[in-house]
């Protein structure tokens, strides 16, 4: 299934979703800030995040659009890389989703 990706000012374009496993995510929020997650399935995430039944941080910043993903083999992994990338500052996430950009292309 493909999961239409927008935001940070740019044409739209698709991640594709692969098989089910533990990932590391940023939304792009209504109102231009980032969020970070992880989940064990995107697809289910996502939907909660839309129907407004997701983190409480989002509710109120709705509507929101997946910019970054990330697979990783562990849950555990997948939490660390979370809080790795909590640590850093906006301008090195927007970095970093425009590198998984220009490599998607």
């Amino acid at each position: 299934m493909a999961i239409l990706v927008k935001g940070l000012k740019s044409a739209a374009y698709v991640l594709r979703s692969g098989p089910r496993g533990p990932c590391v995510y940023i939304l792009e929020c209504g109102d231009g800030t980032l969020y970070t997650g992880w989940t064990i399935d995107i697809e289910r995430r996502l939907k909660a995040h839309h129907a407004g039944k997701g983190a409480r941080y989002t509710r109120s910043r709705l509507p929101v659009c997946l910019v970054y993903r990330e697979l990783l083999d562990t849950r555990s992994a997948a939490m660390r890389r979370e809080a790795a990338i909590k640590r850093l500052a906006r301008a090195e996430k927007l970095e970093m989703i425009l590198g998984q950009r220009k490599r998607s292309i």
